[in-house]
């Protein structure tokens, strides 16, 4: 990198994504942050951040969806740095239709896009001047199943100096609400021993040691944890080679409180003392 430009990480996505999350946590990574920066400002920004009364060696740059301008202006801009032999990506966050509906919904807030429209209109419309730099992302990151603490963390692992392997998501779920929307792999456990069926075991959870015990105290689920941990072991360093800093594999059964539950706690362990950074969630294990 050239000594005359800092460590540059772009973010850009939907607006309720998770933008301001991702610029604390590169705050906290020790970057100097800039919202709703215009993109012809990228570049006087990045050539003069050496030069501040405390020369900036990281600098996290979000790009708002009002101040990307023509579709061609941001990935000229970021090539030109590059050029210049700047160490620079885009992070860019994405989040499903409903969840940002739902986000809305709640904070009652209008879109910026569509001020005084319907938030479905203003999506459409930001999607559709985002596309360009959607794909030309360096890194992406889908926030709709991720808590706060997990886009943190997955926002940190994009400045690793030397990741090891993405970051692991376990969620526990169940197929009666629905398939996780951010899941990139998901096992199906509903072969396992069902204590829904066992009255004394009905209403714990997976997180419940005798609960635990019953599904997994079995040659089915003790080599079901030897195979997940063997397909790990190898999927990680690909998906690593690739640049995702962050995989989500969603565990799944009836109702999503006992068998994927014990399942994701027990392959969590496994992993963990394999060296592996692995955070886990369970999503519907209050709801039965």
């Amino acid at each position: 990198m050239s000594a005359a430009l800092p460590r540059i990480v772009v973010v850009a996505g939907l607006s309720g994504s998770g933008k301001t999350t991702a610029m604390a946590a590169l705050e906290d990574q020790g970057c100097y942050c800039v919202e709703n920066l215009p993109a012809q400002l990228i570049e006087p920004i990045a050539r003069h951040s050496k030069a501040a009364a405390t020369p900036i060696e990281k600098l996290a740059l979000a790009i708002d969806a009002r101040e990307v301008g023509s579709p061609e202006r941001v990935p000229t801009v970021l090539a030109a740095l590059r050029r210049a032999g700047a160490d620079i990506s885009l992070l860019f966050l994405d989040c499903s239709d409903q969840v940002l509906l739902n986000r809305y919904r709640e904070t009652r807030r209008a879109h910026p896009l569509s001020p005084e429209g319907s938030v479905a209109e203003g999506i459409e419309r930001e999607r559709k001047v985002l596309a360009e730099l959607s794909e030309l992302a360096d890194q992406r990151i889908e926030t709709s199943d991720l808590s706060v603490h997990q886009l943190r963390a997955a926002v940190a692992a994009t400045l690793a100096d030397d990741p090891r392997h993405p970051q692991l998501n376990l969620l526990s779920f169940g197929f009666r609400f629905g398939l996780p929307s951010a899941a990139d792999l998901v096992f199906d456990v509903r072969f396992l021993p069902n204590p829904y069926f066992e009255p004394a075991l009905r209403d714990g959870s997976g997180l419940d040691p005798e609960v635990a015990d019953f599904v997994l105290n079995n040659d089915p689920a003790r080599k079901l944890l030897e195979h997940l941990g063997a397909l790990l072991g190898f999927l990680l360093p690909l998906y690593d080679e690739e640049g995702k800093v962050y995989l989500t594999l969603a565990i799944g059964c009836t109702g999503g409180r006992h068998r994927s539950v014990a399942t994701a706690c027990a392959l969590a362990a496994r992993l963990e003392r394999a060296g592996c950074a692995v955070s886990l969630q369970h999503r519907d294990a209050e709801r039965c």
